[in-house]
């Protein structure tokens, strides 16, 4: 695909804006949306893009991105009808944001590596009026709580709040499962919940320090298990077996063959 100029591109939004103008004029559906009522079509959108991101789709991304840029246009839309602000208080906002906390660009501040970029982000982050008051503030109640996790460590880290070495870590997670299995051999369930959560903390805390995103590698295997279970039930149907009625030793011979034939698939690609 021929990419466009910036003023094509600036054209094109600017007639995106219109065409949102027109819509929350005449449309009877889009004259009633409301922050309240985009905000769960705002969160599907974006769990939308997330899957075409992690399939690599570009047709999908482009399309998503689409439908993410519209509720973002749509909340500022609704901000100008009060007086409180409009798309272009959004992007100078962000402008202003963007200079401010890249001083080794804009600035004569030095940043030679992306953790130095990532330090620096989050004490002008503390310094910034207005801002967050704490380091953690800053991470949204509302994640999820794998990726809060995530977020949580690495604020913490930003600040030196970290393992010298991360081999460290293994021995942190080591110390939590076995807090766990105590737990759950003394049949505590509530102290085995907290535990167990420490267990998952832990692993998070080790995927970032081995550069893993730990949401990405669980959908991968998300994933992963849902095309090999497909395959069992799939292949149950067409022997005219339920699931119901199979043996766990039938389940795994099909399960086997699932994991050998993507095997395979992947030696041909």
């Amino acid at each position: 695909m021929m990419m466009h100029t910036r003023k094509e591109q600036m054209e094109a939004f600017g007639r995106f804006l219109d065409i949102l103008d027109e819509l929350r004029e005449k449309c009877p559906w889009d004259r009633k949306q409301t922050n309240e009522s985009l905000r769960p079509n705002t969160i599907e959108e974006t769990y939308e893009l997330c899957d075409a991101l992690m399939r690599d789709d570009r047709n999908d991304i482009c399309k998503e991105l689409g439908d993410v840029l519209l509720h973002v246009a749509f909340y500022a839309k609704i901000a100008s009808e009060t007086g409180d602000f409009d798309m272009k208080d959004v992007c100078d906002r962000l402008c202003e944001k963007l200079i401010y906390r890249h001083p080794h660009v804009f600035g004569d501040a030095k940043a030679e590596t992306a953790g130095q970029v990532v330090e620096n982000w989050e004490q002008l982050k503390l310094k910034e009026k207005g801002g967050n008051k704490t380091v953690l503030s800053g991470v949204p109640n509302a994640l999820p709580s794998l990726i809060k996790a995530y977020r949580i460590q690495d604020k913490a880290r930003a600040v030196g709040f970290d393992w010298e070495e991360r081999e460290q870590v293994w021995d942190k997670v080591k110390e939590e499962i076995a807090e766990f299995q105590l737990e759950v051999a003394n049949m505590d369930k509530e102290k085995a919940e907290a535990e167990f959560g420490d267990v998952l903390f832990s692993l998070i805390n080790a995927a970032r320090l081995y550069k893993i995103n730990p949401d990405n590698a669980l959908e991968r295997t998300n994933q992963k298990f849902i095309r090999r279970f497909n395959y069992v039930e799939a292949h149950s149907i067409r022997e005219g077996k339920n699931l119901h009625d199979m043996t766990l030793e039938e389940m795994d011979k099909l399960w086997e063959e699932a994991k050998k034939l993507e095997l395979a698939e992947k030696r041909a690609e």
